[in-house]
């Protein structure tokens, strides 16, 4: 009950503040709730309940999560304690949000999955979960880790170094992301093993790629033709990710091939589209509001 509550009833006083008009008394084992909204107040409970008792902690960040999983009418002791990942060292890898469940369902459901979403989504993170974990399970013999190297409206000039110097700042997202899951000396001896391959888009040319796990990131800095030329990389046994935001393309001229990809593929049995939205921002709360701020103008402009 007092992890339930949290310190001085935070949490009871989060949902009074979510559903205007509730009042939550508790006195010992039991809730006394009054309002309009006291029966989905009660669910809601209920449902952080059903969470602790399946041995996972409940704080702030995720009483507002299960708040809006709630209203959704979606049951949050389904989605926060889907397991993705039990990594090297760290708490394991859960979906956040519903949108991130389905996301992670589709991948493993799918020969090819489009994430479409905004920053702080996990599309990135869940897709490097979900290849590690298929890498442990032998589904795939290794890992490949892509993105087009496009400078995000800055103008870097000449780096030092050989091929891997000069493209490691294009690639640190999924490199952290590596880590996370496998530890650094983990992810290291997989990377000098060839196991897991991390390389800028171009190189992918000419190349059949079987029995692999394939991460394209950031595809909405791809032309039409490098999207292309990636999707007809897919070899047997491999399984491809492929995550974009498209409020933030970097190309000179914005032609990307990403866009209006979504209605040609449409239809092609084992390839599903995943949209992400602001609910599924795991970020600072901050973000999720800088994000409808951000769609709210580009609505008003169209």
């Amino acid at each position: 009950m007092p992890r339930l509550v949290g310190p001085l009833n935070e949490n009871l006083r989060l949902v009074e503040e979510a559903f205007a008009g509730t009042r939550i008394v508790n006195r010992g084992n039991e809730f006394i709730i009054d309002g309009g909204d006291a029966t989905t107040a009660a669910r809601l409970i209920d449902e952080l309940r059903l969470i602790l008792e399946q041995g996972h902690s409940v704080d702030p960040s995720m009483v507002s999560r299960t708040i809006d999983m709630v209203r959704a009418d979606e049951r949050p002791s389904e989605v926060l304690t889907a397991e993705v990942l039990r990594p090297v060292r760290g708490r394991a890898v859960r979906p956040k949000t519903s949108g991130q469940k389905r996301y992670a369902e589709a991948i493993r459901d799918n020969t090819v999955t489009f994430g479409i979403g905004p920053a702080g989504t996990g599309k990135s993170y869940l897709a490097v979960a979900l290849a590690v974990q298929a890498l442990q399970a032998k589904s795939v013999d290794r890992i490949i880790l892509t993105r087009p190297a496009v400078e995000a409206g800055e103008r870097l000039g000449f780096l030092p170094g050989d091929l891997m110097a000069k493209i490691d700042p294009y690639l640190r997202p999924l490199y952290d992301a590596l880590y996370d899951m496998l530890g650094t000396e983990g992810a290291r001896r997989l990377l000098d093993a060839g196991t897991v391959e991390v390389a800028p888009l171009a190189y992918m040319r000419g190349r059949t790629l079987n029995n692999s796990f394939i991460i394209l990131d950031e595809a909405q800095n791809t032309t039409p033709e490098q999207m292309k030329m990636f999707l007809t990389r897919i070899g047997f046994g491999s399984k491809v990710v492929v995550t974009g935001d498209d409020t933030q393309i970097d190309l000179p001229g914005g032609r990307s091939g990403l866009l209006n990809l979504e209605p040609v593929l449409t239809g092609i049995e084992g390839l599903a589209w995943v949209h992400l939205g602001r609910r599924d921002v795991v970020r600072h709360r901050i973000v999720a509001d800088i994000v409808s701020a951000f769609e709210a103008a580009d609505a008003s402009r169209a």
